[in-house]
C-alpha cells in the first residue's frame, strides 16, 4: 500500500509563480505581513510555515504547511521568495535564524513597503526590507537588508540602517542617525540628529537619546540618554 503524499503538498495553491510569496512566522508579526501583502498589487500569499502552529490550519484564511524542516521542499515545489515574518524583538537572534534558514534554501526576500509609506526617490532601500503603515524615509537615507521599519517611524534625511535592524512603532530619527546592525529601538523613541546607535544595542520604548549609544548599549523605556547628575 502506498503512503500517502504529506498533508503540505495538498495545500499548495496551483498558482505558484515569481510573485508567489511564503511566509515564515505566523504570530502577530506574521499576521501584520498578510494584511500588508493583501493590498499589494505585486504579490500574492501562498501559505505560511510556522514551528508551532498546526499543519493545515488557516491563519487568516492562509493556510500552515508545517515547520521549518519543509523549506527545501517548499523551494522544490515552485516557491522562490519568502517574507521573514518573526519580528524577534527582544531576541534578535530568531529573526536572523530564520534569514540563514531560507538563504540555505536558496530563497531571495523581496522588498515590502505599504501603500501609505512615502519613501524619496533618493532613499535607498536594501532586499527584505520591510515598511509598514504610515511610515517615512527620508532624502538620501539607506535602510540594511531584512530592517523592519514598523507603523508611524520616521527616518528623516540622511540617516543609515544597518542590516536587520528592528523601528517599532512611532520612533523618531533626526536627520543624519546611523544605527549599526541588529539594533532594536522601541516604540516612540526619539533620536537627535547625528548620533550613532551601536550593533546589538536596545532602547527600551520612549526613550530619548541624546548622545551615542555603544555597541551592545541598553537604554531603559523612558529613558533620557545620557542621563546627567549634579547641579545642572
Amino acid at each position: 500500500m502506498e503512503s500517502e503524499d504529506p498533508i503540505w503538498k495538498s495545500l499548495i495553491p496551483p498558482w505558484i509563480d515569481e510573485t508567489t510569496l511564503l511566509l515564515v512566522g505566523g504570530g502577530g508579526h506574521g499576521k501584520t505581513l498578510i494584511d500588508l501583502i493583501s493590498v499589494l498589487e505585486t504579490y500574492q500569499l501562498g501559505g505560511i510555515v510556522d514551528n508551532n502552529l498546526e499543519p493545515g490550519s488557516l491563519i487568516l484564511d492562509m493556510p500552515v504547511f508545517g515547520c521549518d524542516e519543509l523549506l527545501p521542499d517548499l523551494f522544490n515545489a515552485g516557491f522562490r521568495q519568502a517574507i521573514n515574518g518573526v519580528g524577534g524583538i527582544g531576541n534578535v537572534a530568531v529573526r536572523l535564524e530564520v534569514f540563514d534558514k531560507l538563504t540555505e534554501a536558496g530563497f531571495e526576500f523581496p522588498k515590502l513597503i505599504h501603500p501609505s509609506a512615502w519613501i524619496e526617490p533618493s532613499a535607498e532601500l536594501a532586499y527584505g526590507v520591510q515598511v509598514l503603515p504610515l511610515t517615512y524615509v527620508g532624502t538620501d537615507s539607506s535602510i540594511g537588508f531584512g530592517s523592519l521599519l514598523n507603523a508611524h517611524v520616521i527616518v528623516s534625511h540622511d540617516c543609515h540602517i544597518g542590516q536587520c535592524v528592528n523601528l517599532s512603532p512611532g520612533a523618531t530619527l533626526a536627520g543624519g542617525v546611523k544605527i549599526q546592525d541588529h539594533a532594536q529601538i522601541g516604540m516612540g523613541v526619539t533620536i537627535n540628529m547625528n548620533l550613532t546607535i551601536g550593533a546589538d544595542a536596545r532602547i527600551g520604548n520612549g526613550a530619548t537619546i541624546k548622545a551615542d549609544v555603544p555597541p551592545g548599549g541598553r537604554v531603559f523605556a523612558g529613558q533620557i540618554w545620557p542621563e546627567h547628575t549634579g547641579n545642572k
